[in-house]
């Protein structure tokens, strides 16, 4: 929705070792992930952040915060000087400790208040996402 809203690139944070499609499953994964501080290898990166001044990054709040690949791609990149909108969707938690954790990953970059909706209401979100870009 945010891709449509805001004609942004996109691209997809996948590490080579997906997790789980089992709920139950995939979230016993990224904690044992996150208990282990991993840093998973990705299936690949963007060529280059350069030429992008603002990032929207989206992540599932796991464990009280994103997933221990979006910490890879964080650290990969030097982001001085971009601003991150982070969001996310949650069963409950919102977005957790992520804006602090990404603060520490990319200390020069400016990272905005973001959004978290809740997986349910995900379908039912453009309104919310709409005011919530246009601020």
């Amino acid at each position: 929705m945010i891709q449509e809203i805001t004609g942004a690139d996109l691209f997809k944070i996948e590490p080579i070792q997906p997790y789980s499609k089992d709920y139950n499953e995939c979230i016993a994964q990224a904690q044992d992930d996150q208990k282990r501080d991993a840093r998973p290898e990705l299936k690949s990166y963007p060529d280059s952040l350069d030429e992008y001044d603002t990032i929207y990054l989206g992540y599932p709040n796991y464990w009280g915060t994103m997933p221990m690949p979006v910490f890879t791609f964080l650290e990969h990149f030097d982001l001085k000087g971009k601003t991150i909108y982070p969001f996310c969707t949650h069963e409950g938690s919102g977005m957790g400790r992520s804006e602090q954790d990404i603060r520490k990953l990319c200390p020069d970059a400016t990272v905005e208040k973001g959004i978290a909706i809740h997986g349910t209401n995900v379908k039912q979100s453009q309104d919310v996402l709409k005011k919530w870009l246009k601020k």
